[in-house]
C-alpha cells in the first residue's frame, strides 16, 4: 500500500477547533495539508518545526458552494506538487432550539453545510482521490448521531447523516482504493467552546457524567486522524469510530 503521508490532504474549516488540531497533526506526520475554510487562515501551528509548517497552505472555500469547492480543491496538487491522497470533511455548524418551533430555514442551513457539504466535498475529491490509487476520506462526525438530544433535532440528523454518506462512500469507492471512516467525538475542548465548557454547572455535569471524567481535547482527535493516514492495510473502511470518553455507552 503506498505511503499516504507522500501526498496531500485538504482538510475542510481547517483553521480552527478540532479542524486546526487535524491539521496540524497530519502535517506533524508529513502530509501537505489544504485547510480549507472561509476565513482562509492558517491554523495555530506553533507546535511545529519549520519543515512541517511548510506543509500548511490555507485556501479561502465555502464549503456549501459547488463552485466554490471544485475551484479550491483543483489548486491543491499544484500548490504542493503533490497527488491529493485524502479528504477530512471537518467543517459543520451548530444550531439548535426547541424542535416543535425550531426554523426550517435554519434546519436546512444545518443539514446542507454538515452533511450536504461531505457529499459535495467528496464527490468533487474523487476523481483526485481515484486517481492516486489509494486514498483515505476521514468524515467528522458527532456521537450526537446516535443519541436523542433536546433542541438538537437538526444537529443530531446531521451527524446521522455523516454516519450514512460514510457508510455508502465506503462501499461504492473501496474498489477505487479509496477508505472512508467516520470519527465520531464526544464533548471536545477546543478554541471556540472552551469557556463555556470551563463553566460550573456544565463543567461539573461532563466531569461526572463522562467516565473518563471530562471532556476530551481538540488532539485526541488530531492524533486518531493521523493514526488513520499511517494505518497500513485496506480493511477498515465505512466504520464510525467514537471518541467520547465512553459517555455514549455509559449507564
Amino acid at each position: 500500500m503506498p505511503d499516504l503521508t507522500q501526498g496531500a490532504v485538504i482538510v475542510t474549516g481547517g483553521s480552527r477547533g478540532i479542524g486546526a488540531s487535524i491539521s496540524v497533526e497530519l502535517a506533524r506526520i508529513g502530509l501537505h495539508v489544504a485547510c480549507v475554510s472561509r476565513s482562509g487562515e492558517l491554523p495555530d501551528a506553533g507546535s511545529l518545526d519549520a519543515e512541517a509548517q511548510k506543509r500548511l497552505a490555507a485556501l479561502r472555500c465555502d464549503i456549501t458552494d459547488a463552485a466554490s469547492v471544485a475551484t479550491a480543491f483543483a489548486q491543491v496538487p499544484a500548490l504542493f506538487g503533490k497527488p491529493i491522497v485524502g479528504l477530512v470533511n471537518n467543517a459543520g455548524i451548530h444550531l439548535q432550539g426547541p424542535s416543535a418551533s425550531f426554523p426550517i430555514a435554519d434546519f436546512e442551513r444545518v443539514m446542507q453545510t454538515n452533511a450536504s457539504s461531505v457529499l459535495l466535498a467528496s464527490q468533487v475529491a474523487y476523481p483526485y482521490l481515484r486517481e492516486a490509487g489509494s486514498a483515505l476520506i476521514v468524515n467528522i462526525g458527532s456521537f450526537y448521531d446516535k443519541l436523542g438530544v433536546r433542541g438538537n433535532a437538526a444537529y443530531c440528523a446531521s451527524k446521522a447523516a455523516v454516519g450514512a454518506i460514510s457508510r455508502c462512500l465506503a462501499v461504492e469507492w473501496a474498489r477505487d482504493g479509496i477508505q472512508v471512516v467516520n470519527i465520531a467525538p464526544g464533548y471536545i475542548e477546543t478554541d471556540l467552546n472552551r469557556g463555556e465548557l470551563n463553566e460550573g454547572a456544565l463543567q461539573a455535569f461532563l466531569k461526572k457524567r463522562i467516565p473518563v471524567g471530562g471532556p476530551g481535547q481538540s488532539d485526541d482527535i488530531g492524533h486518531l486522524a493521523a493514526m488513520l493516514f499511517r494505518l497500513p492495510g485496506r480493511f477498515l473502511t465505512g466504520e464510525t469510530l467514537y471518541v467520547d470518553g465512553g459517555q455514549g455507552m455509559a449507564l
